[in-house]
């Protein structure tokens, strides 16, 4: 058996709505220094992706930048798989094609769908406990002739700086009004009602990493998706916000490779 301090991992990790690549910026460096590749990644109409909102015109489309990674790993390779925020989502679908080239899975804060309902169940479930204003000045709009039409959402600074990056550092914050970009929302047609399968997405190891200061998806929602759909293994890090990336990085860094070890 090799020494475990000689095995080398590679993390794919896979970002938040309206975010890209640059959120794991802090994470990165730590997972390489470990002595681990690690690929970020900008879904489609994300971070410096060429595409525009108007090109996402369904959940596949917005996943395709990770499915043509994954479609790249070789086949006697297995990557770790790293959702965050509506990011697990695309993981999911990553592990229903895929889940041969996929060791572990860890949701990050993040939704975590389960193999009974629609891939926007649990998107669906939180929304319907979400007050309308709770939403500040995030932005809503129609970008398509569908009916029904295909909605993009943006973070207003308002609600980066109270609801996501809540304690993290304010570089973080500013860096985050300047970088973002319109994603999809998540909605019924969007998603084209598909389920993730038993035999793809259900058969990967899961984890999952609460953040108990999260005012996104708050603790007891992420609790109640673990229970909905249990995890392998869970970890829990106190004092992070949202983007725990940003206010704990070192902690996630650490919970990363230690789950790493365990599942591969």
């Amino acid at each position: 058996m090799a020494d475990i301090a000689s095995v080398v991992f590679h993390f794919v990790l896979v970002h938040g709505i309206c975010h890209g690549a640059w959120s794991w910026y802090k994470v990165t460096p730590q997972l390489e220094a470990a002595g681990h590749r690690v690929t970020t990644l900008d879904l489609t109409a994300s971070g410096i992706n060429n595409k525009s909102i108007e090109d996402v015109r369904s959940f596949h489309d917005y996943s395709k930048p990770l499915l043509e990674i994954l479609a790249s790993i070789p086949s006697d390779e297995k990557v770790i798989l790293v959702g965050h925020s509506l990011g697990g989502l695309n993981v999911a679908l990553g592990m229903d094609y895929f889940p041969h080239k996929i060791s572990v899975a860890l949701f990050v804060s993040a939704y975590m769908p389960d193999t009974r309902h629609q891939s926007s169940y649990v998107v669906e479930k939180l929304n319907e406990r979400t007050a309308a204003d709770s939403w500040q000045d995030t932005q809503f709009a129609n970008y398509s002739n569908s009916d029904p039409p295909l909605v993009s959402l943006l973070f207003g600074p308002k609600f980066l700086a109270s609801s996501l990056y809540q304690l993290s550092p304010v570089e973080d914050l500013e860096l985050a009004k300047v970088l973002v970009r319109p994603g999809p929302r998540l909605q019924t047609g969007f998603a084209r009602g598909d389920k993730y399968s038993n035999q793809g997405y259900g058969a990967v190891t899961r984890a999952y990493v609460i953040c108990n200061e999260d005012k996104v998806i708050p603790v007891d929602f992420q609790r109640w998706m673990i229970k909905n759909y249990p995890a392998k293994e869970v970890r829990e890090i106190k004092g992070a916000d949202h983007m725990c990336m940003n206010s704990k990085p070192k902690q996630l860094s650490r919970h990363l490779l230690e789950i790493a070890h365990k599942y591969s």
